[in-house]
């Protein structure tokens, strides 16, 4: 039985992974992790098909039964022959345990990510809803400094007005009589 190489195994594992998820959001979120996966470590098309033909033709020569044993064989050369096989089976479990622990890490990722994308989307939101309120109130405070200013230059206005309405006054009764020309009567 050939090695595969790891590289390998964990893009076949992200495919399998694909294949078998139900949430649409989900797979598309997977698959895009396997093509920059993909793009990283350099795989192509044909470097998966071959993978697929080799995991597919493996199987099928580990499926065969063994040649049937012959008079001449001791115990020790079937079981010789057996132990290169519970090797290989032994290997493929623990390669299988592997994938599933990949797949499993790979799912709580990808939904700490979509739980942190949903907090970051809240946030978001309240943000904008607190920025137009701020709006709002700045609006408001705007508004209402103006009539002050018109009310200020009013007072003002007011004020001049009585100011020089006052100084009059004291002019007008703080005169002294000036002295006539009797000159003019004369004549």
């Amino acid at each position: 039985m050939s090695e595969f190489d790891p590289k390998e195994l964990k893009v076949l594992s992200d495919i399998l992974a694909l294949v078998l998820e139900d949430q649409p959001g989900q797979s598309a979120a997977a698959l895009d992790a396997l093509r920059a996966r993909a793009r990283r470590n350099g795989q192509t098309g044909g470097a998966l098909k071959n993978l697929f033909v080799a995991v597919a033709r493996e199987p099928a020569r580990a499926a065969t039964t063994p040649k049937p044993r012959t008079r001449r064989s001791t115990a020790s050369t079937a079981a010789a022959r057996e132990a290169p096989a519970a090797n290989e089976i032994q290997a493929a479990r623990t390669r299988i345990a592997q994938l599933a622990a990949d797949v499993n890490k790979m799912d709580l990722e990808l939904r700490n990510a979509s739980s942190r994308i949903d907090s970051l989307r809240q946030e978001l939101q309240l943000t904008r809803q607190s920025r137009a309120e701020l709006q709002q109130a700045l609006q408001l405070a705007h508004r209402t400094t103006r009539p002050r200013n018109y009310l200020y230059v009013l007072v003002g206005l007011l004020g001049l007005t009585i100011g020089i309405a006052c100084t009059m006054a004291v002019t007008l009764l703080d005169q002294r009589p000036v002295a006539s020309d009797n000159l003019r009567y004369l004549r």
